[in-house]
């Protein structure tokens, strides 16, 4: 055993072996917490620890450490910029529901093909909103967390992007059978939006548990003929859920946010 533990102090650090540090040990209670156990095991165990912190990458590590650092820094930032960009958001999905319905966009291919259009305008208002709180605070747009987010968020909204095109080339031209369409891309952006909340606060999750459970209650509801399969159907579903949840989430933060300030 001492044979051993003298070729492990050779390959870390010799100081490891002085009477000091397992003097130290001692003060610190950390040979009490091994009851049963010897001297020289517990040496074996802080040394192999040490050995493993040793082998680590240090620039993996700095790099990891400082976007946990930003992360932690940029909270608020991302609390603040998340108020208007909901805002945008809910109001572009209410006009974008009631437009749908007063212009009967009802064919689902115009029906998929006009929601895919608003939802990149509100993806591209969301980074220019976003850019111009970066610009403001004078930070980098494209930062190590912004790339976080992003790719968090990409795999979901990629799936709902490739099945709706799939949907909509096998189904005809003149079909108003659109229903089946927003269950889908709400329970897809709610994964999105889930997986972006581990690099955002915590009410992002929740959130995006909020368009899962409302896209479990809208398929349900379609299953059981709830309610119709028809386009005007599909724009008051979208116009309520991508409109009104975000409207409802931005007032609440903005309002939460002003009372936060005032304290």
């Amino acid at each position: 055993m001492r044979r051993s533990a003298t070729r492990v102090y050779g390959s870390c650090d010799p100081w490891l072996e002085s009477p000091g540090y397992h003097h130290g040990l001692a003060l610190r209670g950390k040979v009490s917490s091994y009851p049963k156990t010897d001297l020289r095991t517990v040496r074996l165990d802080n040394i192999a620890l040490y050995c493993k912190v040793m082998a680590m990458d240090p620039n993996w590590a700095a790099e990891h450490l400082q976007v946990i650092r930003t992360l932690m820094e940029r909270s608020a930032i991302y609390r603040r910029a998340l108020a208007p960009v909901m805002l945008l958001l809910g109001i572009l999905g209410i006009t974008a529901g009631v437009a749908g319905w007063w212009f009967s966009v009802s064919a689902s291919r115009a029906f998929g093909t006009y929601w895919i259009a608003v939802s990149i305008v509100g993806i591209s208002g969301a980074y220019l909103m976003v850019r111009r709180q970066s610009l403001r605070d004078a930070e980098p747009f494209w930062s190590p967390p912004t790339r976080r987010v992003t790719l968090a968020a990409l795999p979901a909204a990629f799936i709902g992007f490739v099945v709706s095109v799939l949907i909509l080339q096998e189904l005809p031209q003149a079909s108003v059978d659109a229903g089946s369409l927003p269950p889908i891309w709400m329970a897809l952006y709610g994964c999105a939006i889930h997986a972006a909340g581990f690099f955002m606060p915590r009410g992002m999750k929740l959130f995006g548990w909020l368009f899962i459970f409302a896209a479990c209650t809208v398929g349900a509801a379609l299953a059981f003929s709830w309610i119709p399969r028809s386009s005007a159907a599909g724009h008051a579903v979208m116009g309520a859920s991508f409109g009104g949840l975000h409207l409802l989430y931005g007032i609440y933060l903005y309002f939460t946010e002003v009372r936060k300030n005032e304290a």
